[in-house]
């Protein structure tokens, strides 16, 4: 059989480095150019769509692809092993003529977790958002089954739970499009991995939350104006279209607090996938770094690259007045932001994005520097692509930016990748170390680096 990948495609999210790989594969012992750092010890995952059957490509989404973690084990400066699983779901059981997995479904999803991957309680998680339960992997990234926080979920769950770096809980804003039309619900899970608070926010409309901020004070729910569409749910298609009259708004909810305790506040029209980070300032107000579209599947119904791309903004929200001063840190294009995990909620320095470019293969990686406004730019080299920079600090750092940024490379020259590792103070370095993998990576979404301490392998 041909694969898909090597056949033209009038579908964005189907052709070039988004279209899918078929081969499950393990290497072992991989080529290292460079010096692995010795403090390395772990695994880099990332979760992405990988349609494992054939689609449509006048209607497939990118968003609907079955998941599939690539991820890769280092240790003591060598490369153990690449390996890329898909993420077990009922789609995936049929397509290979197998039972389906086992767990809970409760929204009845069909597909599985395509969007992050990480760790968390000891355990390996792959997440994604609209009513899906997470699933369960082993070390090696085999799936284990539906895994619904040990029987404490009540419904949904989401792709962005943010980790509180003090107690160490994971927080959540859920939405479940086909179950849940008139509100969403905040999660929060301890670090047991059961859920131990819940609180249902109503809303005027089915608003797809993708994710949401932290803050000392405040848990942030982002209400936006891309909402279920009916028509496009009942012609089987990614159910969610820009809707001009329903407004953009941010709710401020205390921690420990309720729905009727949100304060709203409107802010400028368009839609925000991914926050950088968010924090309290010491006059009360409270600042959410933005990846920030003006308008965002209105015009494109499969992806979300056709109608805009995200600069990277801050918004000064002041509570009190129910209002918002913008400032545009970055006009060029930004996306997937990271930070240093242990200041998630709290007032930080920088930042790191990716660059994406929908019409070529060029995607620098960018570090922003928040209090002198200084930016720097780590350029792959032509057609090349670098996808989420993920922050992992050095053991014994003496600055927030003492570390590493670890990240998957496409190379649209010979359509290979690469694991690489960047010295994120010092980019003039180039490449600290470089990993060739066996096969292409497709673009995907999220993940994180899990060292062995969180999850032992």
């Amino acid at each position: 059989m041909t694969d898909i990948e090597l056949r033209p495609s009038p579908n964005r999210y189907l052709a070039g480095n988004y279209a899918p790989v078929r081969d499950e594969v393990t290497a072992v012992d991989l080529e290292v150019i460079g010096e692995l750092p010795a403090d390395l010890n772990g695994r880099y995952l990332r979760n992405g769509p990988n349609p494992i059957a054939e689609v449509d490509p006048s209607t497939h989404h990118w968003f609907v692809g079955d998941g599939m973690v690539h991820g890769i084990r280092l240790r003591e400066g060598k490369a153990d092993w690449y390996r890329n699983r898909y993420v077990g779901s009922a789609a995936v059981s049929e397509a290979r003529g197998i039972p389906d997995i086992p767990g809970p479904n409760w929204s009845g999803m069909s597909g599985g977790p395509n969007t992050n991957v990480g760790g968390f309680a000891g355990t390996t998680w792959a997440m994604i958002e609209a009513g899906g339960c997470p699933v369960e992997l082993t070390y090696e990234l085999d799936t284990v089954g539906r895994n619904d926080f040990y029987g404490t979920l009540p419904g949904a769950f989401t792709a962005h739970p943010k980790i509180d770096p003090v107690s160490g809980e994971m927080h959540a804003v859920v939405y479940a499009w086909a179950q849940w039309f008139d509100h969403v619900q905040y999660v929060r899970v301890g670090t047991d991995g059961r859920v131990n608070r819940t609180v249902d926010i109503p809303l005027p409309g089915m608003s797809m939350v993708h994710d949401m901020s932290l803050t000392e004070r405040y848990v942030v729910v982002y209400d936006q104006p891309v909402l279920v569409d009916l028509d496009l749910a009942f012609a089987s298609r990614f159910p969610f279209r820009w809707n001009d009259d329903y407004g953009n708004r941010i709710g401020l909810m205390p921690r420990e607090g309720t729905a009727d305790d949100i304060v709203w506040i409107d802010v400028p029209m368009g839609y925000v996938f991914h926050p950088l980070n968010a924090y309290d300032t010491a006059d009360g107000k409270v600042i959410l770094d933005v990846c920030f579209y003006e308008r965002m599947m209105r015009d494109d119904l499969l992806g979300p690259f056709g109608d805009s791309v995200a600069k990277l903004v801050r918004w000064e929200v002041d509570p009190a007045r129910r209002s918002v001063n913008v400032t545009v840190i970055d006009e060029r294009a930004n996306e997937f932001p990271r930070h240093r995990g242990a200041l998630t909620g709290k007032e930080y320095r920088y930042g790191y994005c990716a660059q994406p470019d929908p019409n070529s293969m060029h995607w620098p990686t960018l570090k922003h520097d928040l209090v002198t406004g200084n930016s720097e730019v780590f350029d792959h080299g032509a057609g090349r692509a670098a996808g989420e920079p993920v922050f992992v600090s050095r053991p014994d750092a003496t600055a927030e930016d003492d570390g590493w940024l670890v990240t998957f490379v496409h190379d649209g020259n010979d359509d290979s990748a690469e694991f690489a590792v960047l010295d994120a103070q010092d980019f003039s370095r180039g490449y600290v170390a470089r990993v060739k993998l066996p096969q292409r990576v497709p673009f995907g979404f999220h993940g994180n680096w899990v060292p062995d301490s969180r999850v032992p392998g």
